[in-house]
């Protein structure tokens, strides 16, 4: 898998947002496989703590992708660049549209142009299920029709267009994964914004009241940050330009998530029920087929593993 990483002599990848949930344990899987890592984090929800910096093949370089010198001296050396870097949050692009363009936008093209300069054998960037917004087709496919309802998915919409072009203009090929609903390890779930099973394992280890939105019937692809971690690294080795969707493929509805999350933590939460939010999507479930096709993978943490792989991580880091 990691053959066309290593045809450069000294294989060195730039991991953008790579003190991050995604970033960091990308990081990891590829310090696993001897590959020198650059990570380029401005820390506004990465960690350090989330890296071993006392790796001698890793190096954490402080800073935003937004800046265009300080990117350029990080991109020197490098073979391969993984975009990660991201204002993630889509209530915080609502709120805020001009910020998240900026980071999301102006961040991605500067990282973008600046790897195409620098001769960069391969870019790999996160895109989102949120481009396709209520999806048109269940399960979405990547030739389903593009409807973004928020400046978050009109964001990573516009990011794999500039992909796109710098392929048709420059023949700077790229890969950009849709990724679904990431979970798993270090997802920070004190944020309003975190996903929702990151905050039902905190709330079910503090036994608190879950908050259920509507009747639980709505699904979403629910997909372990590990398996995301080996896709990126896949990616990165592999000479497919496009788009692939990163997902199971299998529907999960919220009950029964919460029917899950009780089994594992051994107790019924209690389940305060509000109405459904206004602008919630009800199903979003994507087809992983150009994934297993076109770069052999096939996510191997089944849902109800991946919840207990999480719960055994918060065990670990959680007092009492």
């Amino acid at each position: 898998m990691t053959e066309m990483l290593k045809t450069s002599q000294t294989p060195t990848v730039l991991i953008t947002g790579g003190a991050g949930f995604i970033g960091s344990h990308t990081v990891e899987r590829l310090l696993e496989l001897d590959i020198r890592v650059r990570v380029l984090d401005n820390l506004s929800t990465g960690k350090r703590s989330n890296l071993d910096l006392d790796h001698p093949r890793l190096e954490l370089m402080e800073g935003d992708v937004r800046d265009r010198a300080l990117v350029k001296g990080v991109m020197a050396g490098v073979s391969h660049v993984v975009h990660l870097a991201a204002q993630v949050f889509t209530t915080a692009s609502v709120e805020d549209p001009p910020a998240s363009a900026s980071h999301n936008i102006m961040g991605f093209v500067n990282v973008l142009h600046t790897a195409k300069e620098a001769g960069v054998k391969r870019f790999v960037y996160a895109s989102s299920v949120a481009v396709y917004g209520n999806p048109a087709e269940i399960p979405s496919t990547e030739d389903s029709p593009l409807a973004p309802l928020s400046p978050y998915g009109l964001e990573k919409r516009t990011n794999e267009d500039y992909a796109a072009l710098y392929g048709g203009l420059f023949g700077f090929a790229s890969i950009g994964l849709r990724l679904s609903n990431v979970y798993g390890p270090r997802q920070d779930p004190s944020s309003p914004y975190s996903g929702v099973i990151s905050q039902f394992v905190r709330k079910l280890w503090e036994r608190q009241p879950l908050t259920l939105y509507g009747s639980g019937e709505q699904t979403r692809d629910f997909v372990y940050l590990g398996d995301v971690a080996n896709t990126i690294v896949t990616a990165l080795a592999s000479d497919y330009h496009g788009i692939c969707n990163v997902g199971r493929g299998e529907p999960i509805s919220l009950l029964q998530l919460i029917d899950a999350l009780a089994e594992i933590a051994g107790h019924r939460p209690e389940v305060l029920r509000l109405p459904r939010r206004a602008g919630d999507i009800l199903h979003s479930v994507v087809d992983p087929s150009r994934l297993r096709k076109t770069l052999g993978v096939v996510p191997a943490i089944s849902f109800k593993e991946g919840l207990r792989l999480l719960w055994n991580a918060t065990a670990q880091v959680t007092p009492g």
